[in-house]
């Protein structure tokens, strides 16, 4: 014993004249979700514990299934008790229902000790103003999304484009004359010119269509005219008016088909496979990676279901983004050591953890070819192996990246984003923190209001009301249905997250 207990003395000596202390490694707890793989356990996922190493601490995981993370977490932050230093939680908290127990740190009262994540904040204003509270502080540290990429945009079926020998429309009139000749021609070349279906695009995929065309983002459903001005879009009189009308125009004229309001992207997948339909709209990612990869001569170089730039009406066409922040992690106001907790969760932020969270390690997860990165082979060849290592951990606040996505798709594919919807990309309505009064507007009309116009477009579109005698009694409708007062709290909320990104 005595030998052990000199032997352990001299250990302790030797190190700290080494300069390496000999306390214990500080823990840190996180309550986060698992993978989305069910067979990948993220609880020692080998790049999350280098960054956790290099930060200097030892995390305890407490992973739960995504799909029921909600349900499993909920509960716990409604208790507040015996929370872990760090929780991933299960909503934008847009009601700051949890923030207002004081249950989480107001994060801006130590960004002395936060350099990544205020440098992370001044490199995009528009994320800062989302997380900025009623109140003015910051709670939330962010898992972002890519935004400005491989979003919704229309595609086209390059051999039928190709066989009328046209260039892909830039306004509503030349699609509508492509639409016409896709019904009219035999454009797959089987001799039956009544087999051809000149669109197929889910409903829910509509708004994002067309709605620019006349000046409207209807994805978001409110939006900010160039004054700052709100507006709930489908209440413009004139220019919902004639986005419906034109709407109407394409499904009389079998332009859409009859079945629209029930298509899925199962069913438009296989109208490609048979070369049955020229247009659909979709996520650009879905471009090379199912549209175009499931004909026999695809070769990987040139694109068949090809991405191209949104189509321009009275007003000038765009693509509607999204909004960047996707989850948000907060720090325990109770948590045993606030100051590690804090500086931790500051680390996973910075250059180095986002490194590992996106690419993961030369030699193991990519190599450098031309002085570029490229992921190995077996990225692609193992998801659960690249998925269990952590890349872009849904339990971290990972930073997605447009260069990372990038090397996964065809160089056509890429440079069809850049030049077909990087450039028309618009920020969608701000999300922005609600107070009680707000909150208790908004979950008092927003969902019946939303269900009535959904229900209205599809009558309209399909002629069961007629646009003629019934549009204005359904925008008499809206405002009956507080529409105004809906407007003026989301009016309420562009000014303080306008004022937010100063």
């Amino acid at each position: 014993m005595k030998i052990t207990r000199i032997l352990s003395v001299l250990l302790a000596t030797m190190l700290l004249l080494c300069g390496v202390a000999s306390a214990e490694t500080p823990t840190v707890s996180v309550l986060a979700m698992n993978s989305w793989y069910s067979t990948v356990d993220l609880s020692d996922a080998e790049l999350l514990n280098d960054i956790a190493a290099n930060a200097g601490v030892t995390v305890e995981w407490h992973l739960n299934d995504p799909t029921t993370y909600a349900d499993s977490v909920s509960p716990m932050l409604a208790s507040g008790q015996d929370l872990p230093d760090i929780v991933q939680l299960p909503d934008l908290d847009l009601n700051m229902d949890y923030l207002s127990t004081g249950m989480f740190e107001p994060l801006d009262e130590h960004f002395d000790i936060m350099p990544n994540y205020t440098k992370f904040l001044d490199a995009n204003p528009d994320i800062k103003a989302t997380l900025t509270a009623v109140n003015g502080h910051i709670y939330y540290v962010p898992q972002t999304v890519v935004t400005n990429n491989y979003q919704p945009v229309m595609m086209y079926n390059m051999p039928w484009i190709e066989k009328l020998g046209i260039e892909p429309p830039t306004t509503l009139d030349a699609f509508v004359e492509m639409l016409r000749a896709f019904r009219d021609q035999d454009m797959n070349g089987n001799g039956d010119t009544t087999d051809e279906i000149p669109m197929s695009v889910e409903a829910a995929n509509l708004p994002y269509m067309f709605g620019p065309a006349f000046g409207l983002d209807l994805v978001s459903g409110f939006y900010a005219d160039d004054e700052g001005k709100v507006h709930y879009a489908a209440a413009e009189p004139e220019a919902y008016r004639n986005y419906l009308t034109f709407l109407n125009g394409l499904y009389e004229e079998g332009l859409l088909e009859v079945e629209f309001a029930s298509l899925n992207r199962d069913q438009i997948v296989e109208r490609f496979a048979n070369d049955l339909t020229g247009v659909t709209f979709d996520f650009s990612w879905q471009m090379s990676t199912l549209y175009s990869a499931q004909y026999p001569n695809y070769d990987g170089e040139t694109g068949i279901i090809v991405g191209a730039a949104p189509l321009s009406g009275d007003h000038e066409g765009f693509y509607v983004g999204r909004n960047a922040v996707n989850m948000i992690f907060g720090v325990n106001s109770k948590a045993k050591d606030l100051e590690t907790a804090i500086k931790f969760l500051d680390y996973a932020m910075g250059e180095e953890a986002q490194d590992l969270y996106v690419w993961g390690k030369e030699g193991l997860t990519y190599e450098i070819v031309d002085g570029e990165r490229q992921f190995l082979p077996r990225t692609t060849e193992d998801v659960d192996w690249f998925q269990g290592l952590g890349i872009n951990a849904p339990n971290m606040p990972s930073q997605q990246s447009t260069p990372a996505t990038d090397v996964l798709l065809a160089k056509w594919h890429v440079q069809n984003d850049r030049e077909f919807e990087e450039p028309y990309i618009r920020a969608p309505f701000p999300v922005v923190y609600s107070t009680e009064e707000e909150s208790a507007v908004i979950s008092m009309y927003q969902v019946d209001l939303q269900t009535y116009v959904d229900e209205r477009a599809i009558a309209f579109i399909c002629g069961y009301a007629s646009i003629e005698d019934e549009f204005d009694s359904y925008i008499e409708t809206l405002k009956s249905m507080q529409v105004d007062e809906l407007i003026a709290v989301k009016q309420a909320q562009y000014d303080r997250f306008a004022a937010a990104k100063q």
